[in-house]
């Protein structure tokens, strides 16, 4: 950019669009960097996404295996609790018969070997009285005790299953938290990869904006060009948007913020009151278009483009009504 008179400078220093204001070019570029960006992050985060979602699999799998598992141990313990339901009473069964020979013998009398011996008809049935005597005696015993050792084994396995049961009822409460866990951290992963995808699809339709506003300002940027050897001043237009504006005449050479070379008919304005491309007609200057900005200008402000800086510094600063159209 070259720089006029001192004279100029004190003049109009407040409002001339800055060389170093960002151009629609570099915003483009700044926008597919980001994209660029956006885009390693999203690599990231699917390759992060694919990993929870394995690592998902595994705690699925886990829980099902270990849910088999306490079902099985649960039949084991229904199949224990039966069994040792049917020992109680096989042992409560043979107490009672026992009780009931006891008392038998009790009602009938002590029946000991010498009663038997002496009431015995021959050796025969004094041998076959005492053997049988002797073997219900020894029946019992061996009943009480194969019943009370079978309730003995069944309570502990019964213990040991409910201890088993227990245990893998824990495990699956981790599984689960784990499996929660991981679900979460995937959910927020999934949703961390559409807000890139979202802000990527943002960006792109925001480059597509500044290409659109910069091509039409560039357009009528020429066609005012063509123009601006015309003696006579243009006729205001019919139609349009009426503004009054604060307005100052600069002279600083090269692209404007849009891209497009500094011409006859570029307006620096402030984009947030006047968009870029847009077409304006500026009273003693004749047909503008808005395709640049400035650091300074702000609110509703204008800067026009003269080639002499001279005709920048008789401009100087004025209010003016612009038509917008």
């Amino acid at each position: 950019m070259v720089y006029c008179l001192a004279a100029i400078a004190l003049l109009v220093p407040a409002t001339w669009a800055r060389a170093d204001d960002p151009s629609v070019h570099d915003q483009v570029e700044g926008l597919r960097s980001a994209n660029a960006n956006i885009a390693s992050s999203s690599q990231s985060a699917l390759l992060e996404l694919y990993s929870l979602e394995t690592r998902l699999d595994q705690a699925e799998r886990r829980i099902d295996a270990l849910e088999a598992r306490s079902a099985e141990v649960e039949n084991q313990r229904e199949t224990a609790r039966k069994a040792l339901a049917v020992a109680r009473s096989g042992f409560n069964t043979a107490q009672a018969q026992l009780a009931a020979r006891l008392r038998q013998l009790y009602v009938e009398g002590d029946v000991d070997p010498l009663a038997v011996l002496l009431g015995a008809q021959s050796l025969d049935e004094v041998v076959s009285a005492l053997d049988g005597l002797d073997r219900l005696a020894t029946q019992d015993k061996e009943i009480i005790a194969q019943l009370t050792n079978a309730k003995t084994a069944l309570q502990a396995a019964s213990a040991e299953l409910a201890a088993r049961q227990s245990e893998l009822q824990g495990l699956l409460a981790d599984a689960r938290a784990t499996r929660a866990s991981i679900a979460a951290a995937r959910n927020a992963r999934a949703a961390y990869l559409a807000q890139l995808r979202h802000q990527q699809e943002l960006n792109q339709a925001q480059i597509a904006k500044l290409g659109a506003q910069a091509a039409a300002a560039g357009e009528q940027s020429a066609q005012l060009t063509d123009n601006a050897g015309s003696t006579v001043p243009p006729a205001p237009p019919a139609h349009g948007t009426k503004m009054a504006v604060s307005s100052t005449g600069y002279c600083i050479e090269g692209n404007t913020a849009t891209g497009v070379p500094t011409s006859k008919g570029i307006v620096a304005v402030d984009p947030a009151v006047i968009p870029l491309g847009t077409r304006m007609y500026v009273p003693g200057y004749g047909e503008g278009v808005a395709a640049d900005t400035g650091s300074a200008v702000k609110g509703r402000m204008i800067d026009v483009w003269f080639s002499s800086c001279a005709d920048a510094m008789a401009w100087g600063w004025k209010t003016v009504t612009i038509t917008l159209h």
